[in-house]
């Protein structure tokens, strides 16, 4: 009888630790196989500041609040990771700022995170803090960081795009892009009651380095009468054509919306002395915008997105997923690998220049 007992007992116990092994396959399958249980989560800001960044890092400290996981704000961007100018971040650390433009984590440029040894020792300072995985908010040059990290350290990383340019493959819109677009319009259409007055040709030159989308859709958004966008090569000559065509019509004053990366003159107010003297009957005027595009209080628009990429990054962290980016295409929250998202260049929106060329006769 005590055989048969301990036999059962064994055969029972064998069950059990089959049953516990196909749970524990079955959760990795249906949530992500981690190499570490996440349990506290940093968070940092980098690069250039975007209206909404506020509201993503609000975001993810309440998404690591709602699933009860530490939070740790990392100030000045990386340059915090080697610095360790750490502090936890509760819900209530987060109070009042949705509507706050810039970052309260700050940003700063780093060049020690360049090196490796910058890296080995950020990832030290993670490890030590006990922090197991890191959000970061940026564009491409943060993402670039972030997958550094990530391959030589295997240190779990998400990214969320922020940056006014829209210039990140991946996503339909970046944080703070949109808030950028209203404010551009809203100085173009102050300048436009000026140049009608005048009868003046203001060119505006508005952000886009190596990205024309600010400069295209602000200028179909305020009517301007040409663009001049990096993706785009079209010369002087076009712009002149343009340009004489709009006086022929009748139009006595004209507004051009320039990328910053564009180069038809070496800069903005070369490019105006070269229309001087191949187009008569104008005042010529410039108006550099500036940094006055990256600041004020996020747009609606913004402050949604923001909050959506924030809960996804936790919820991406907690799947299991690392070394991607969460993006909103056709308004769900998506993920694309950090390469994609850096490398491949956004497509230029053909239909919307298609659109400047036919309101502008």
């Amino acid at each position: 009888m005590l055989f048969l007992r301990a036999f059962f007992f064994f055969i029972n116990r064998k069950r059990f630790s089959f049953c516990v092994n196909w749970f524990i396959i079955f959760k990795r399958l249906r949530f992500g196989s981690m190499s570490k249980k996440i349990e506290k989560i940093g968070v940092l800001t980098s690069g250039g500041d975007a209206p909404g960044m506020n509201a993503a890092i609000r975001a993810v400290v309440r998404a690591c609040a709602y699933y009860d996981l530490g939070c740790v704000g990392i100030y000045r961007g990386y340059q915090g990771l080697i610095d360790k100018d750490f502090e936890e971040l509760a819900a209530r650390s987060v109070r009042n700022i949705i509507n706050r433009g810039g970052t309260f984590l700050k940003s700063a440029r780093c060049a020690a995170f360049r090196t490796e040894e910058g890296r080995a020792l950020a990832h030290q300072n993670l490890v030590e803090a006990g922090i197991d995985a890191l959000v970061v908010i940026g564009g491409d040059g943060s993402f670039t960081g972030a997958l550094r990290l990530k391959e030589e350290h295997g240190f779990p990383v998400i990214g969320i795009p922020a940056t006014i340019d829209n210039d990140i493959n991946g996503t339909d819109y970046t944080i703070g892009y949109d808030t950028a677009l209203n404010t551009v319009v809203d100085a173009i259409d102050k300048i436009r009651d000026t140049a009608s007055s005048h009868n003046r040709l203001f060119l505006v030159e508005v952000m886009g380095r190596d990205a024309g989308d600010i400069a295209l859709n602000s200028g179909v958004g305020a009517g301007a009468e040409e663009i001049l966008i990096p993706e785009e090569d079209k010369g002087i000559e076009h712009l002149i054509e343009s340009l004489k065509r709009s006086k022929k019509s009748g139009k006595t004053s004209s507004i051009i919306v320039v990328a910053e990366g564009e180069r038809s003159g070496k800069n903005i107010l070369e490019l105006a002395e070269i229309i001087g003297t191949k187009v008569t009957g104008y005042d010529i005027r410039v108006s550099v915008l500036g940094h006055i595009q990256r600041g004020g209080a996020p747009s609606c628009y913004d402050r949604v997105l923001a909050s959506k990429l924030g809960v996804g990054a936790v919820d991406a962290l907690l799947k299991g997923e690392s070394n991607v980016m969460v993006g909103i295409t056709n308004r769900k929250v998506t993920s694309v690998a950090f390469e994609i998202a850096i490398k491949k260049q956004r497509p230029l929106d053909t239909d919307l220049r298609r659109v400047l060329n036919i309101t502008t006769i």
